[in-house]
């Protein structure tokens, strides 16, 4: 037998010792380096913050939407049809500027009949006093008790007359008056300087069909833009630390970055009940505008409520309780944290006071990092029965 062929018969009789071995080497090899990188996670790592001398500043926060402040619902009391209209949304306008005119051939007629009537109750007014004035002159000029005697009472019925008539008089120049009114508001006109926010007619509308609608709205609206303010809804149990003049922050759903400096400017004395929560309504006045800024956006405020100078501060992450007390846990160097019993004063989302306990410098614990448990739940995961070689035992029961 040659070399070759003796090679081959071993390899042939051990190939299934050989491939179990080789195994066996990759899975200790993998074993050994699982269980050394094991021994290098179980270190016990700290994240840590530096405790500094600060401003806290508290808050309470509100949401709602942004209102114009001066606005203005032209809406006629007249009715007739829409013609002229000469603005559109968006448009400025100023006090006494025509919007629309109002197409209404009665009103003329009844201003004329007023007119006539005013004209007719001044005659009568003229006659009762020609009628008082001469009832005097006839009593002077009678002779005669008996004849005095009538006379008297004929100057008694013109001064009635003369009232009768000044207050038909007084009544029908009311009436001029106001058909005149109604007769110019016809030319429909701008009640103060603004933007006009809507239009809810075209020419050719009936406004007395429209008034009858329950959808109805106000044919024009217009705003002054440079009123606008938010108005929000805070909380009950934050109400009471809102108080007028407090500075606020006032960000905007619509306009990603936008922050504006406000300023609060009313309350309501009344909360409002909605699904069982009560809010209270409040209005903020904006430092600045934005021409972004549009009526009826959403947005948030943080009213601040308060703020402390030159306060030692760590974030609230750092703060544990124990019972009634509270602690910290400082790191010094490499040695294990050590906690710290603290007095704790006023906090806000981020930020905690502390009064006493603590130094500006140190370094405070926020998050423990502890692979140890992740580790122990894996073994337990595997029975603490190390790794098995299938076919080998120890399995199979």
């Amino acid at each position: 037998m040659s070399m070759s062929d003796a090679q081959n018969a071993f390899l042939a009789r051990h190939k299934k010792t050989i491939l179990i071995v080789g195994v066996l080497v990759v899975l200790g090899g993998g074993y050994y380096g699982r269980q050394k990188s094991s021994s290098n996670s179980t270190v016990v790592q700290y994240k840590t913050a530096t405790v500094e001398k600060g401003m806290l500043t508290t808050s309470v926060s509100g949401s709602g939407n942004v209102v114009v402040d001066q606005i203005s619902n032209v809406d006629p009391t007249i009715s007739g049809t829409v013609t002229n209209l000469a603005v559109k949304v968006g448009d400025a306008v100023k006090r006494g500027q025509l919007l629309f005119t109002i197409d209404n051939d009665q009103l003329s007629v009844d201003l004329a009949r007023s007119y006539a009537s005013l004209l007719q109750s001044q005659q009568s007014v003229e006659s009762a006093r020609a009628n008082r004035k001469q009832a005097e002159l006839d009593y002077d000029d009678a002779s005669g008790e008996d004849k005095r005697v009538i006379l008297k009472k004929k100057i008694t019925a013109a001064d009635i007359g003369v009232t009768a008539a000044e207050q038909s008089l007084s009544a029908s120049r009311a009436d001029y008056q106001k058909k005149k009114a109604d007769a110019n508001k016809r030319n429909v006109t701008s009640p103060i300087n603004g933007t006009v926010n809507a239009v809810n007619i075209k020419n050719g509308d009936d406004l007395g069909k429209l008034s009858s609608n329950s959808n109805r709205q106000a044919p024009i609206i217009v705003g002054d833009l440079s009123t606008l303010k938010a108005y929000v809804q805070v909380n009950e149990v934050d109400i009471p630390n809102v108080s007028i003049g407090q500075k606020a922050m006032l960000k905007f759903t619509a306009i990603d970055g936008l922050a504006i400096a406000g300023k609060v400017e009313k309350m309501d004395a009344l909360g409002t009940i909605t699904q069982g929560v009560v809010t209270y309504n409040v209005t903020i006045s904006f430092d600045t505008l934005d021409l972004r800024i549009r009526p009826a956006m959403s947005v948030s405020a943080s009213i601040i409520t308060g703020a402390k100078q030159g306060v030692l501060l760590v974030p609230n992450s750092a703060v544990k309780s124990q019972g009634n007390a509270s602690y910290v846990e400082i790191l010094n160097g490499s040695a294990a944290p050590k906690q710290v019993t603290v007095e704790i004063g006023a906090s806000n989302n981020t930020d905690t006071e502390i009064v006493s306990g603590v130094s500006a410098g140190d370094k405070v614990v926020t998050q423990t990092i502890d692979p140890n448990a992740k580790s122990t739940t894996a073994a337990g995961g595997q029975g603490g029965s190390g790794f098995r070689v299938p076919g080998l035992g120890g399995g199979g029961r």
